[in-house]
């Protein structure tokens, strides 16, 4: 009886290792996995202008830096001092890229052909203004400086509207 109970219990020893052991993923299992769990079209912190570095909040890092660009360009357009010929409403698209040295670089301007007609010299003075600016940081994702690009709308506005 006691041969039959240690017999038994190495039995069930020697089959409950299989329970033990542990699987075993490859780095490039791993990596796969990792890549496909992550949002490329998400940031973890947008770039940053001095004043929006105060922010933690995504959103609220998004809404300092497309607002402080924006005012910044407004401001570059103005010291032009030009007039339109007659009233004017329109927005420009803006789609500029920010790379991982925190350098800004336009792609494209998309804007109405009033508009060009108007201020033939507006994309030259975005582009300068652009040139002129300077990120403070890049965006990150997961702790590393990254390359994004955004569209920002400009409103272009001038007489009694």
């Amino acid at each position: 009886m006691k041969n039959g109970i240690v017999i038994f219990l190495l039995l069930c020893l020697a089959s409950s290792c299989q329970f033990f052991e542990t699987e075993k993923i490859s780095t490039e299992t791993f990596y796969e996995e990792e890549l496909k769990s992550i949002d490329w079209k998400d940031v973890d912190q947008y770039p940053a202008f001095a004043q929006c570095e105060a922010y933690s909040e995504k959103l609220a890092q998004k809404s300092c830096f497309e607002n402080t660009l924006s005012s910044r360009i407004h401001e570059f357009i103005n010291t032009k001092k030009v007039s339109a010929a007659r009233p004017l409403n329109d927005t420009v698209k803006l789609k500029f890229s920010v790379t991982k040295e925190a350098d800004l670089s336009v792609l494209k301007i998309q804007m109405d052909s009033l508009l060009r007609t108007e201020f033939p010299l507006l994309e030259e003075w975005i582009s300068e203004s652009i040139d002129s600016i300077e990120v403070v940081a890049p965006a990150y994702k997961r702790g590393i400086p990254i390359k994004t690009q955004f569209t920002l709308p400009i409103v272009i506005k001038t007489g009694d509207l």
